[in-house]
């Protein structure tokens, strides 16, 4: 009895609050490179933890697959990014986590994020597919909030 209760507390763990990701891609590099086995907080966009700067993953609305970028601005906001420098509603942000030498000559936008929505980017920017790409990523494609790797 004892060994189902404990299978049954793994799978409810597993299923609606933390679940281990194994990383696709080096897109997040090197915040979290590919191969990394990273926590997944399921609560999160129900509990209101998405916000600017934190690290997620989403279906990705390329191929469906788990995704995992950086949310730069929420619905409403503004994004450009002028010779590898990000401006989310003018304002230029700090990303010290972004190799800007590797970058240098990216333009982008400006593009206001809809209702609903967050506009991610990977921190390895030169070789992320986002939502420069994609477009912004529905709220209701948040899979959760990476327990590792955040701002």
């Amino acid at each position: 009895m004892a060994a189902l209760i404990t299978v049954l507390a793994a799978l409810a763990i597993r299923t609606w609050l933390v679940e281990p990701v194994t990383v696709a891609s080096d897109s997040m590099a090197p915040t979290v490179p590919s191969g990394a086995v990273v926590f997944l907080y399921k609560p999160a966009a129900a509990t209101g933890w998405i916000r600017n700067g934190v690290v997620i993953a989403f279906a990705s609305p390329v191929d469906g697959r788990t995704a995992i970028k950086r949310v730069i601005a929420g619905e409403g906001q503004s994004v450009a990014i002028r010779d590898s420098e990000l401006f989310v509603d003018k304002v230029a942000v700090p990303e010290p986590f972004i190799d800007h030498s590797r970058i240098d000559g990216t333009y982008f936008g400006p593009e206001t994020v809809p209702a609903g929505c967050v506009f991610v980017l990977g921190d390895n920017r030169g070789v992320s597919i986002d939502s420069r790409d994609f477009g912004a990523v529905p709220l209701t494609a948040i899979q959760g909030t990476l327990l590792t790797g955040q701002k």
